[in-house]
């Protein structure tokens, strides 16, 4: 029993590594080398930076995201997701809910947006690396452009296969990475080791006390050090909150004793361009090529990650209805979060080699960076302090504000960085931030639009009808969103047009707030010839509806659904339609068989 504990200890943590620590684990590569282009190398500003480095890292990323956030999820989920779901059992109605789920639509789009920026800069960064190379170091930016993006191109092809098989795969090498950093950090630490002193807060204040407003606006590129931290929530579901928080600690250490050692390589090469690189090459020409090939798989395995974060907040947003039901495939038959979804693939891939092209290089791609990541994680502490004013952990509160502020002090130091490309992120994630507000919006508008009839009133015209013994023989299955009203289409199909089966099954899948969990429930007798079908599901749950229906004796001749042919001169409206024509219908994304299925169109005016 011991040795299983100590695998699933250890194991844990190696996944962990693998899974959730690839964006913030890249960031050595370009952090210190942006700062330093807008701040002179001198030896109170190297102190200082590194001061700022750890204590953001410390506040944003282990007192935000691995103590505070994660202390608050459902069944072992988090994200930004989850914070509404608890948000809505808290409040149950008024203001605050209604701030709180524009705060979360918000908070999901800057995640959504910033997926396109980490690869693009983590990616770049890297292939940038070769520069040092003996003999390569006149190649052009633009063939490091186009390696990147080969690179990019690979990763996202190879997205709908799947990555389960080489998940086991991510964990050592990132291990290898993380030691990596740790030994070339500790190293370059023994020729300095005063260094270790830059961790005292005395130095941030004196770095602030002689740069003024110009130290302030380099926080814009210190945040740089924590981007990836919001994985530690919004990557929870996938290993639990403990393995993730033991491998934090191991990933800080490694990464601090990291960013110390570039601060020692710095302070006696204040010319170097790419500090990471230059250390690497001083302590061993030998080893830099190794490196160099260790780094390009972090920054593929860290893009890997966000893909995958990517999907599943997509995922997420179809199921609780923020999104439209966009095709999903399921990839694993072992990992329930391993999905694929196309649209999302190939935008994301498009948008990620247009960023590389228009920025290219790392260094300006630093400039649109930041402001995504500092809005999300403000965005995160409003929304906690907002739970934990309604639980017994109330003590909470003034700590999360105190944070709130800090992250509130981080996005605003970004905004100068908007005229240097940060209004790409905001762009980014207008993107999907229109989308939700216009699904959720139109779908709201349509049901109102519908006019669905109250089921008292629609059984005593379907009793009569069925009276008459002119019933098709068979079992027929109808989609309907709530049991208690009848859409539209069931009304044109059993009333108007008298199709009505020897055996007629109305079916309502509902959401839960839950992330897991599904329970069936059949209820027959509900009128002659009449039953209804409950799946509630949560809503990262995986649906198999037939299988579920044969479970309870249930094999159809024929499903029938409703289709809506949208009329509008609201431009809202017909966007909203287009969605609805360019995206799956519920039976298409819930792949039930097509040789069975009958659209029934209703015309709908809004």
């Amino acid at each position: 029993m011991t040795h299983k504990t100590q695998d699933s200890f250890w194991g844990g943590i190696v996944k962990a590594l693998g899974l959730v620590f690839g964006d913030i684990g890249t960031s050595p590569i370009y952090t210190l080398t942006v700062v330093f282009t807008l701040t002179k190398p001198t030896h109170a500003n190297v102190y200082g930076i590194l001061c700022l480095v750890f204590w953001t890292m410390t506040i944003l990323v282990t007192a935000e995201y691995a103590w505070l956030a994660m202390s608050l999820g459902k069944k072992g989920q988090g994200g930004e997701i989850v914070l509404r779901e608890i948000i809505i059992k808290l409040f149950k109605q008024g203001r605050v809910l209604a701030f709180a789920g524009f705060l979360s639509f918000l908070g999901v789009s800057l995640l959504l947006g910033d997926g396109v920026i980490t690869p693009a800069i983590s990616i770049l960064s890297a292939v940038e690396g070769l520069l040092l190379i003996p003999g390569l170091e006149a190649t052009r930016q633009g063939v490091l452009v186009v390696i990147a993006a080969l690179i990019a191109f690979t990763l996202f092809f190879f997205q709908s296969r799947g990555t389960d098989k080489m998940a086991g795969v991510f964990g050592p090498i990132m291990i290898l990475y993380f030691g990596s950093l740790l030994v070339s950090g500790l190293v370059s630490i023994s020729g300095t080791p005063g260094i270790v002193a830059a961790i005292n807060p005395m130095y941030a204040i004196d770095f602030f006390r002689e740069n003024g407003i110009a130290g302030y606006f380099v926080l814009s590129e210190v945040i740089l050090c924590s981007t990836g931290g919001e994985a530690l929530y919004a990557d929870m579901g996938h290993l639990g909150k403990k393995p993730i928080i033991r491998a934090w600690y191991f990933v800080f250490a490694a990464l601090y004793l990291n960013y110390l050692g570039q601060g020692a390589f710095l302070l006696k090469h204040p010319d170097a361009k790419n500090i990471l690189f230059g250390m690497i090459q001083e302590q061993s020409s030998l080893l830099y090529i190794p490196f160099l090939l260790l780094t390009i798989m972090a920054t593929i395995i860290a893009s890997q990650s966000i893909i995958s974060g990517v999907f599943s907040i997509v995922y997420q947003g179809i199921t609780t209805r923020l999104m439209p039901l966009f095709k999903v495939d399921y990839t694993s038959k072992h990992i329930q979060s391993q999905i694929y979804i196309g649209v999302v693939n190939w935008t994301l891939m498009c948008a990620v080699i247009f960023v590389m092209f228009f920025f290219q290089k790392s260094v300006n791609l630093a400039a649109a960076y930041g402001m995504a990541v500092t809005g999300s994680m403000t965005i995160t502490a409003l929304m906690m302090i907002m739970v934990f004013s309604k639980t017994t952990k109330k003590w909470k509160v003034p700590v999360v504000a105190v944070i709130a502020v800090i992250d509130l002090i981080y996005f605003t130091s970004t905004f100068p960085k908007f005229v240097h490309g940060a209004y790409w992120s905001i762009a980014l994630a207008s993107v999907p931030f229109i989308t939700i507000q216009v699904w959720t919006k139109g779908q709201r508008q349509l049901y109102r639009a519908l006019r669905p009839l109250d089921l008292d009133i629609f059984m005593l015209s379907y009793e009569q009808i069925y009276g008459k013994n002119k019933n098709i023989p068979g079992t027929a299955l109808f989609f309907l969103k709530a049991l208690d009203v009848i859409p539209p289409y069931i009304v044109h199909c059993m009333i108007r047009s008298n199709i009505i089966y020897e055996r007629n099954i109305l079916i309502s899948i509902v959401r839960t707030d839950e992330p897991f969990g599904n329970i069936a429930r059949h209820k027959k007798d509900v009128g002659t010839g009449l039953e209804f079908f409950q799946i509630s599901a949560g809503y990262m749950e995986l649906l198999d509806i037939e299988t579920q229906l044969k479970e309870h004796g249930i094999v159809e001749k024929v499903i029938f659904y409703g289709i809506e042919d949208i009329e509008t001169r609201n431009p809202v409206w017909k966007l909203f339609a287009l969605m609805k024509k360019l995206t799956p219908n519920f039976v298409q994304f819930n792949k039930l068989p097509a040789t069975k299925l009958q659209g029934v169109m209703t015309r709908v005016e809004m």
